[in-house]
């Protein structure tokens, strides 16, 4: 696959490491092949979000691997932490990796918890604190909602200062108004009203992560209803691939090439929105993720 015709591309979404322990001896996605794949897609900077509870992926990718592949390609790489809240210390985690270690964000946040369970919320109060991006995953099986998201609002309501980045089947399937809690790929054209587009529109501490085939398969569904989810919500939508292994074959970047809206949405989500979460230097324009229409 060749290089997007979108410059400057933020992958806001990508893993190394063993995830896939169970195929041993599968071997892991290192830093220097992510790299080398990320300059054949035309991807400038990759943000590395660790996988640190068992319901994430078969293997782990710890923080300190993030930290590691960071220090290898630190003008390519970002890395975020991540912890699991059933672990002892996991807060003073948090505070080591992002006070002494440049933490930009946490995620992946997947856990077998409630979204709005007590242990997450406490790492919410952290991320609060620290006002950081925390990318997470819903799906039927963890970081669990209803199908209105109310466990997700309430979050969004109670932490302002938390940039929460949501992504997954769970989440993406709520882009439809006849959602009903249970993740998955849908099909089909989109019911009007889903969670998604209203808590976009409402909350802006909410943004969207088009990564994995959630992502694509929620925006490729009903093409027509797409293009007036983007109008409504290009400021808030972040490119990302959700890499785990070698040769993966993602559509995102043709989809973001190929999307018939204006220089100006397609930049934005390629990685205008990506350089304000993350406190990087705008390229051109102002930062938009703050901004609605």
């Amino acid at each position: 696959m060749g290089a997007s015709a979108t410059p400057g591309l933020i992958d806001f979404h990508v893993h190394i490491g063993n995830l896939f322990r169970n195929r041993f001896p599968h071997a892991p996605l290192t830093a220097h092949q992510l790299v080398d794949r990320m300059n054949r897609l035309g991807i400038d900077i990759g943000v590395l979000l660790p996988c640190e509870s068992p319901e994430a992926a078969p293997g782990y990718f710890l923080t300190e691997q993030a930290l590691e592949a960071r220090d290898l390609y630190p003008e390519r790489l970002i890395a975020f932490c991540c912890v699991d809240p059933r672990m002892p210390g996991f807060t003073e985690q948090i505070d080591l990796f992002v006070t002494r270690c440049d933490c930009r964000g946490f995620g992946e946040h997947i856990n077998s918890l409630a979204f709005d369970d007590k242990r997450n919320k406490t790492i919410y109060a952290r991320c609060d604190e620290y006002g950081l991006p925390l990318v997470f995953e819903i799906n039927r099986d963890y970081c669990w909602d209803d199908t209105r998201l109310s466990r997700l609002e309430g979050c969004l309501q109670e932490f302002p200062n938390v940039k929460f980045v949501g992504h997954g089947p769970g989440f993406w399937a709520a882009i439809s108004g006849d959602y009903d809690a249970q993740g998955g790929y849908p099909t089909g054209p989109v019911t009007p009203g889903g969670p998604i587009d209203r808590l976009l529109a409402e909350y802006d501490n909410l943004y969207a992560d088009i990564s994995a085939h959630s992502g694509y398969n929620a925006l490729t569904r009903d093409p027509e209803f797409t293009l007036g989810f983007v109008e409504r919500h290009w400021r808030k939508m972040l490119f990302g691939t959700d890499i785990m292994g070698h040769s993966w074959h993602n559509l995102h970047a043709e989809w973001l090439a190929a999307l018939p809206v204006s220089e100006e949405i397609r930049a934005s989500i390629a990685h205008l929105t990506a350089r304000y979460l993350l406190d990087l230097p705008q390229s051109t324009g102002s930062p938009p993720g703050h901004v609605r229409t």
